[in-house]
């Protein structure tokens, strides 16, 4: 039985926006967030920052913090399996219906082995790594 995607977890700096500047969304990345939440399907956040309140006040800027349902933005070195058990148990959204974005190929090995599909990333995702994580989401849960 095909498993149906249910969320998909960005990592904010490699993949919404670089953390260090103003609020300047990568090209694609308001739209993708838009059309996901259009199709019904959750978004969540996983990602470390030195000033996560600066991180949560651009989501803001940009207006799309309300479309996140779990923020999971860590101060100190954590490993983002660690943000991925805080999303499963705040949602009860099983690891096998997540799609990640992400810049860090230790990230991406680390939660694809929980069962997460995960795609990396450079400089922002774009609607070729949705398109991407998408197809690897459905070969994975349809294989």
């Amino acid at each position: 039985m095909a498993v149906l995607l249910t969320i998909c977890v960005f990592n904010l700096s490699s993949d919404l926006f670089h953390e260090d500047h103003a609020p300047d969304p990568y090209p694609h990345a308001l739209g993708i967030l838009h059309a996901l939440k259009a199709r019904g399907i959750d978004m969540a956040i996983a990602s470390r920052s030195r000033t996560p309140e600066i991180a949560r006040l651009f989501l803001e800027k940009l207006g799309v913090r309300s479309m996140f349902v779990a923020e999971e933005i860590f101060t100190s070195f954590s490993y983002k399996t660690k943000h991925f058990q805080k999303i499963h148990k705040k949602t009860g959204i099983p690891f096998e219906s997540m799609l990640f974005f992400d810049d860090d190929i230790s990230n991406i090995k680390s939660v694809s082995k929980m069962g997460v599909t995960s795609i990396l990333v450079r400089r922002g995702v774009t609607l070729d790594s949705l398109r991407q994580g998408l197809s690897d989401f459905e070969q994975k849960s349809t294989g």
